[in-house]
């Protein structure tokens, strides 16, 4: 079993085992349309996100990442403000476990290979709740109109949620 050592500005000395191949061995139900590396190209959370964290994840994923070294909008696929402050996550209890940064660090690590019984099943239902969105868009929004409710479809992208429905 492979060992990640977890040196960031959120976090110092965390390590985790991947106890599957990246990206394989999901839970079942569990089916994220986008990579990791697809989201991060697409333009998710502002440009600024895991920008920290380069010695933890491949650097494929930052090949073709939509970064920045501050929250920039204009990064997001759908141009529009999708962030909230990290204490706002804090206090609404959206934060489990070592993932010092929400849903999405869990899920880079989750598709890494790390595998957490009880965090992973909290996670994954947090992900399918989720998919309210999608049939909010498809109950208001006509088809191929993408740009019909972004903010909600830059959530499905964050999400890792098709948003193009």
């Amino acid at each position: 079993m492979r060992e990640i050592v977890v040196r960031d500005k959120m976090q110092s000395d965390y390590s985790y085992g991947l106890d599957a191949e990246m990206g394989q061995d999901f839970a079942a139900g569990f089916k994220p349309h986008f990579t990791p590396a697809e989201m991060l190209a697409h333009g998710v959370f502002e440009g600024k996100y895991i920008n920290d964290c380069r010695a933890e994840f491949p650097s494929e994923w930052y090949a073709g990442a939509r970064l920045s070294d501050t929250p920039d909008e204009e990064l997001n696929y759908f141009g529009i403000k999708s962030r909230q402050p990290l204490s706002i996550w804090r206090q609404k209890g959206w934060i489990y476990g070592p993932d010092p940064r929400g849903w999405f660090q869990w899920y880079c690590r989750y598709f890494m290979g790390r595998r957490l019984a009880d965090i992973d099943a909290i996670q994954i239902k947090r992900w399918r709740a989720f998919a309210r969105h999608a049939g909010q868009i498809r109950a208001n929004c006509h088809t191929g109109d993408i740009f019909c409710r972004p903010r909600q479809r830059q959530g499905l992208l964050q999400w890792s949620y098709d948003p193009f429905i």
